[in-house]
């Protein structure tokens, strides 16, 4: 078992989810990982979370997609926590050094996705480029909001494993 799963484990409730949220802004999600403990190691960590995340309702799911900063943003809004701000920057790397024209590309997408869903667009931007991603929110504005629904939960559970392998790693 890692260090950090076993200190996890081990902690009051409370602070294991207020440690873990960094990883998904789902409440829900956090407190039932939190539920399955003690976790063994990070095959179970990740299908306990999978198994969660799959199960969670809309609300949850949109309260996830909140701490998120919009593609080629640097600030995470608010509620985030300082780690997720830190990944989600690290994860975005490749906008920042984007030309101009995919930067205001991605800003317009981005306007346009929040008028035509009503939350931020989520995208696992892990190993993509930003004419990758910009490319990923145009197909995906074609999406009815079903279909865009699921599209943005699958993206959001990639991003809680890679960030649930990090947090691990730290």
């Amino acid at each position: 078992m890692s260090e950090v799963l076993l200190r996890w484990n081990s902690l009051p409730a409370e602070d294991a989810v207020r440690e873990i949220l960094a990883c998904c802004g789902s409440m829900a999600w956090a407190r039932a990982l939190v539920v399955h403990r003690p976790l063994r190691d990070e095959p179970e960590l990740i299908s306990t979370s999978d198994e969660i995340w799959n199960h969670l309702g809309t609300q949850d799911w949109l309260e996830a997609f909140s701490k998120h900063p919009r593609i080629g943003e640097r600030k995470a809004p608010p509620a985030a926590p300082a780690q997720s701000e830190a990944w989600s920057t690290q994860e975005q790397e490749s906008v920042a050094s984007a030309g101009e024209d995919i930067q205001r590309a991605l800003a317009d997408g981005n306007r346009e996705y929040e008028k035509r869903f009503g939350r931020v667009f989520i995208v696992c931007a892990t190993g993509k480029s930003a004419p990758e991603m910009l490319e990923v929110l145009r197909r995906r504005l074609r999406n009815n909001d079903d279909v865009e629904l699921r599209e943005a939960v699958e993206e959001q559970r990639k991003i809680t494993n890679l960030r649930l392998q990090k947090w691990l790693a730290t």
